[in-house]
């Protein structure tokens, strides 16, 4: 399976869950937003000024490359699988067409390493 590292810097912000959506996350080319009815989640770019709730910077994205189909199973699961085994910690955000795994910029190369390792391709 061939996963690519997205050159984005990016956060992740909690928000109120009536909180209104910044304009300036939806001027970006890469951002996920999840509203539930405890919070308003939201993944950008780090120099995106939000006042949050709670927020974390230092992120960086890998992205499975390809359209996904939804009858494939446990992709998100071996991937994550094995950056706990590795204790690298993630943030999972999946759309219709794939899934990205958001880790610590500063895990970032062990994570390379371990995904290389256990048989991933990264572009």
């Amino acid at each position: 399976m061939q996963l690519q590292i997205l050159e984005n810097k990016l956060k992740v912000a909690k928000l109120k869950s009536d909180a209104k959506i910044p304009e300036a996350v939806l001027a970006q080319g890469f951002y996920s937003i999840t509203r539930t009815d405890e919070e308003l989640s939201i993944v950008v770019d780090e120099d995106v000024a939000i006042e949050s709730d709670a927020m974390e910077d230092g992120w960086r994205a890998i992205r499975i490359t390809g359209i996904l189909d939804f009858s494939l199973i446990g992709i998100l699961s071996k991937i994550s699988t094995v950056l706990a085994q590795a204790e690298i910690s993630i943030f999972a955000v999946s759309t219709y067409n794939t899934d990205y795994i958001l880790v610590k910029a500063n895990q970032l190369d062990a994570a390379v390493d371990v995904l290389k390792q256990n048989g991933y391709q990264i572009l």
